[in-house]
């Protein structure tokens, strides 16, 4: 690590890259996705040194929702549960519950088939079958009006756990769509990656992969056109700043990894460690860099948690545990973290003691695009604290304001769906939905340096404030 400057640690991480993955995604599905680059669909980068360049941050439009292909509308999910063991748990069968819910009674069977026999009369060219049949499954979730409960093909779900892991045969780069226009820009490019290579940019607008318009995908599904074979090229239309006429690109696939953890020590002993998502591996990456900060002597820690849409359950809870003290929060077991709550009134906590806390000071650093996982981190941190139990204030803006749970469950053919099963709730039982966390700090984002050069964090007015509020801890 690279004491001797504050110029690398961007916090504002958008990954585009295709990992393999897993369950428990506590992601807050902006538009979820990864543009199949590197780990989540644009590419994972292996090089951790932070004394690489890095883009500056800047600042997020109203209205507009960052999308990480797999993403902000970033789910909370508990795991992955195969149908099976669902129909043994409930004693009701697939048929038996669509049969329950009404849903296909006679008249809906009748007026499927009577729409097909108009599209196969009618329509004014060939279809694909398997296509109305994935379109019909679809709409069924859709129905419910809910963002975060969906419908995966099995090609949709291998993506979905892909995008868990931070390791894919990708291009190395974080995607974002505005979820209005559908636009599709580069929210990072990341070091020594192919889109590095081939000389992509921060905010460089996707206009097309492989001749497929942007703004007719929706960022997940046009992120695993970005993704592919390892060694193949994809050729993207790249439109840049204030120029009306775009230009092409030829990307070369590679194995990217990822990280998904930043540090550094910083002066006065202040130890700063960015988180940009919650993957499989962010847990072990997090623990690595407390303990490179503590032998290097830290005396109080800033977690960046801006930006970061949320992940997985298992990481953040494995992560907080590492801060927390084996103490109870109201009637919760000690060292809960969170809790999630069902239509029935089922509590089920999370986090335990595991004799690991740090003893010392802790600013978390949050925004309007902290989400989800993130939310999690930053209540359990927000709650302890107000219990006197550590010494931990949040600095920022106000968080997204997720605080609903997802649970995938395995279909027998290998598709998949995730459904909103349950609420979640800080130790404290605040329900933070569409509500976020309130900061103890506020201060607005601002970048004062010079934008054409490199990221300084310096010049980030949000974390000079969290080394302020630090360094008055350690007074």
């Amino acid at each position: 690590m690279d004491n001797s400057n504050n110029r690398d640690v961007n916090p504002y991480v958008q990954r585009v890259n295709a990992p393999d993955g897993g369950a428990d995604d506590l992601r807050e599905n902006y538009t979820e996705n990864y543009a199949g680059v590197g780990c989540n669909d644009l590419g994972c980068d292996n090089n951790s040194d932070m004394s690489g360049k890095k883009p500056h941050r800047m600042a997020v439009k109203k209205g507009f929702v960052v999308g990480i292909a797999t993403g902000i509308a970033t789910t909370l999910v508990l795991g992955f549960i195969v149908l099976f063991a669902y129909t043994m748990i409930t004693g009701r069968s697939v048929h038996t519950v669509a049969k329950s819910a009404n849903v296909l009674d006679d008249k809906t069977v009748q007026k499927i088939d009577e729409l097909a026999n108009y599209i196969d009369e009618c329509y004014y060219k060939d279809y694909d079958k398997d296509d109305l049949e994935n379109g019909l499954l679809h709409g069924v979730m859709e129905g419910l009006n809910d963002p975060y409960s969906v419908y995966y093909t099995a090609d949709e779900y291998k993506e979905l756990q892909i995008s868990t892991t931070g390791t894919y045969y990708g291009i190395g780069a974080a995607l974002k769509q505005d979820p209005d226009t559908k636009q599709v820009t580069v929210s990072k490019v990341y070091s020594g990656t192919p889109s590095e290579e081939a000389g992509l940019k921060k905010d460089d607008e996707i206009v097309s992969v492989d001749g497929v318009e942007a703004t007719s995908e929706d960022l997940t599904k046009l992120v695993t056109k970005i993704r592919g074979k390892e060694g193949t090229k994809v050729t993207l239309e790249i439109r840049r700043g204030e120029e009306t006429d775009p230009f092409t690109v030829e990307v070369e696939r590679k194995n990217v990894e990822l990280p998904s953890v930043d540090s550094k020590l910083l002066d006065n002993g202040v130890g700063y460690i960015q988180v940009s998502e919650f993957q499989t591996n962010t847990a072990s990456q997090f623990e690595d860099a407390l303990n490179g900060l503590t032998n290097q002597g830290m005396k109080g820690l800033i977690v960046d948690l801006r930006a970061n849409p949320g992940g997985l359950l298992t990481a953040v809870t494995e992560m907080v545990d590492r801060l927390l003290p084996a103490e109870s929060v109201g009637t919760l077991p000690a060292g809960t973290v969170v809790y999630t709550k069902d239509k029935n009134g089922n509590v089920k906590t999370f986090g335990d003691d595991d004799g690991k806390q740090i003893d010392c000071p802790i600013v978390v650093l949050v925004d309007e695009n902290s989400a989800s996982a993130s939310e999690i981190f930053a209540g359990a941190m927000k709650d302890y604290n107000e219990d006197g139990y550590i010494d931990a204030t949040l600095v920022g803006k106000k968080t997204f304001g997720k605080g609903i749970v997802q649970t995938i469950y395995n279909l027998s053919d290998g598709d998949a769906v995730k459904i909103t099963t349950s609420k979640y709730y800080t130790p404290n039982g605040h329900n933070i939905h569409k509500k976020g966390i309130e900061p103890d700090v506020e201060v607005d984002y601002e970048y004062t340096g010079d934008t054409n050069a490199d990221y300084d964090m310096q010049y980030d007015v949000q974390l000079q404030k969290a080394i302020e509020v630090m360094n008055e801890k350690l007074k």
